[in-house]
């Protein structure tokens, strides 16, 4: 009887070829060559013979960083659900466990092949995977995307690292812990509680899905990933534009012995290059230098025109090319100017749209990466240029998209959880998470202003809280990483920054009248502040600086069923179609004609699960005349032109 490898069993790995076509392959002998012009927009599985198993969400997962050398691990996994509350590594470690998932979709979501919905407090994952002999002599990082909640990653049996969130990336330097002898076995456990403080964004902490509250993802549900690496090597660089001077600042950083190294990065314009500069490193500071847009070259990033700039950085040592990184950036700048928002100097007003990132089968991993993109162009056509990216980190790629579509959007943490048994109790891990947030997503030009909490409501009282604490430090710590995007404390409710750069509120109101009544104090220097239902204050005093109703709407509609709490949105249903638009004209209207409003976010994008106000149903139709909705949005916002602009009716039908 033949011998058999205890490797054998194991998921195999499938690579991507030079034309992005699926391999499979026991021994990976090579990897992806990534479409670094198009940042490999295309489907990676495009082409694939019919025999080639799905590669899922197989495109490359760091546009704005990006290597040509890499290796995708998502596919199927090992997976077992720790139900015995083991914990232990020692028994899993040295067995097959006991089904398979389809990573990077979450165990609870339909295409990950598990489905379960119960509270998974402690989920486990394995596979074997052979390193590229390519790359011996290098050091090898294993990437990922995002795993909810807290990871710990052991490779041949020795703990590589851990970390903790479920929304930003991570990686861990793995060549130490590889042996070669035989394949290198990943195991990772990931532990997500559900009845302590931690960030879950909207995820359901009862059994079912309730009000606006969704199915729960645990583990991992973003891409993992391999790349090789050279022991000196760069760090992910900031990229800063300056519109007025056209110049971007790139600040890289290097990981490694910087002596002899020497940086080159080259500016190129559609094709031609028209910037280089060459650098060397000083010992513990990186590279920090202006490359100067030649004037006939200057186009600024903006939503009409979202011009971009690839941006390549190759690093020598001694002579020795060690490492090549891709990136791209944006000019355009962000500016307040009393209560307006400028985008390259002109009032821009901000028609954002509510958007949650869920979807039916892969819950927030989208299927494709079509889905994402087809997520911004729905709502370009609805009339939004931009979006609040409401309770979740979006990933990497479709902040890409957005940055190529030109949207803008408002990055934001996912921090619901932080309340429990009633008090509001976020832990120093937030802030930590964000950090993560802030210095992943720092060089997107579509990314206007940043969001650290949303809807922390906690009466002020004589106490300092430990709401106070944080929210101060998320947003302290968001002014000192990025001194060029405004930043709000939070989105409605608990406002503790006194004079923050920005200041909001939700009002889901359904009468315009009303609406327009509560939201008529701005002018005066009233607006409208959200309050505990007592009345007693939530939020410190506004004090003058730019103003959005950041959440509104939320008008219920359905044609599969009636209003009720397995299928609701705000205040009363409307009976008819055209009551809904009659509604959304008049409160949009109340918005765009307030001179000290800089724009507005309606809620929202899609149904989510069993909330009924989205724009688009959940499997993104359309439920409204497009065009009808474009019409209401686009009239003349009232600050962009400094007084009130009358707003007559927009909802006539289309033609």
């Amino acid at each position: 009887m033949a011998k058999v490898s205890p490797y054998s069993a194991l998921p195999r790995l499938w690579l991507v070829d030079e034309t992005m076509t699926c391999i499979d392959a026991i021994l990976p002998i090579g990897s992806c060559i990534m479409e670094i012009a198009s940042r490999q927009t295309a489907n990676s599985n495009a082409g694939a013979k019919s025999d080639t198993p799905w590669l899922p969400r197989s495109e490359y997962p760091r546009p704005q960083f990006a290597r040509a050398d890499w290796l995708c691990l998502n596919g199927e996994w090992e997976f077992e659900i720790d139900r015995h509350g083991l914990r232990d590594r020692d028994q899993f470690a040295a067995r097959m466990l006991d089904s398979t998932i389809m990573v990077p979709f979450a165990p609870e979501s339909a295409l990950s092949g598990i489905g379960i919905q119960d509270f998974l407090e402690v989920v486990w994952y394995r596979r074997a995977v052979d390193i590229p002999a390519a790359w011996a002599g290098k050091r090898v990082l294993l990437h990922f995307q995002a795993c909810d909640y807290d990871t710990t990653v052991w490779v041949n049996g020795v703990e590589v690292g851990r970390h903790r969130g479920g929304f930003t990336p991570f990686e861990f330097d793995i060549t130490d812990a590889i042996t070669g002898n035989g394949p290198t076995v990943i195991l990772v456990r990931a532990k997500d509680g559900h009845d302590v403080p931690q960030a879950r964004g909207k995820q359901s902490d009862r059994f079912e899905n309730y009000e606006a509250y969704y199915t729960r993802t645990t583990g991992i549900w973003q891409t993992v990933w391999l790349e090789p690496v050279d022991a000196t090597h760069l760090s992910r660089p900031r990229i800063t534009p300056n519109v007025q001077e056209g110049t971007f600042r790139v600040e890289a950083p290097l990981v490694g012995s910087v002596h002899g190294a020497e940086l080159e990065i080259v500016v190129s314009d559609g094709g031609d290059e028209i910037v280089r500069r060459t650098i060397r490193p000083e010992p513990g500071s990186g590279a920090d230098l202006t490359l100067q847009i030649p004037a006939d070259r200057r186009r600024s990033w903006s939503p009409e025109s979202p011009h971009l700039y690839d941006i390549d950085f190759v690093l020598r040592s001694n002579g020795r090319v060690v490492d090549r990184v891709s990136s791209y950036g944006g000019l355009r700048s962000i500016a307040i100017d009393g209560k307006r928002i400028l985008l390259n100097g002109e009032p821009l007003f901000q028609r954002l749209v509510l958007d949650q990132g869920w979807y039916p089968d892969g819950l927030m991993t989208a299927p494709t990466e079509a889905d994402l993109i087809r997520d911004i162009e729905i709502a370009q056509e609805a009339g939004f240029n931009g979006a609040r990216l409401h309770q979740k980190v979006f990933e990497e790629r479709y902040l890409y998209h957005a940055d190529r579509l030109g949207y803008l959007v408002w990055g934001e943490f996912a921090d619901w959880g932080a309340r429990v048994s009633g008090k509001q109790t976020p832990t120093a891990s937030f802030i930590t998470q964000w950090v993560e947030v802030l210095e992943r997503d720092y060089s997107h030009p579509a990314v206007v202003g940043w969001c650290p909490l949303n809807e922390t409501f906690e009466v002020i009282t004589d106490e300092i809280t430990d709401l106070d604490d944080v929210t101060r430090g998320m947003y302290r710590v968001t002014k000192a990483i990025d001194e060029h995007r405004p930043v709000i404390d939070a989105s409605g409710y608990s406002h503790r920054v006194d004079g923050a750069d920005v200041y909001d509120s939700h009002n889901y109101e359904q009468d315009p009248a009303t609406f327009a009544r509560q939201m008529g104090g701005l002018a005066e220097g009233h607006p409208y502040v959200n309050a505990a239902p007592d009345g007693r204050a939530w939020s410190v005093p506004y004090r003058g600086q730019p103003y959005f109703c950041s959440e509104f709407g939320g008008i219920w509609w359905s044609t599969t069923d009636g209003p009720g709490t397995e299928s609701w949105g705000y205040g009363d249903a409307p009976r008819t179609i055209e009551e809904w638009y009659e509604r959304a004209d008049g409160l949009f209207s109340v918005l765009v004609s307030d001179p000290g409003m800089f724009g507005y976010c309606f809620t929202q994008l899609t149904d989510v699960f069993q909330e009924k106000n989205g724009i688009f149903t959940f499997d993104r139709k359309p439920k409204f005349d497009l065009a009808r909705i474009r019409a209401i949005q686009n009239r003349p916002a009232a600050i962009e032109f400094g007084s009130s602009v009358p707003h007559p009716r927009s909802t006539a039908p289309s033609d």
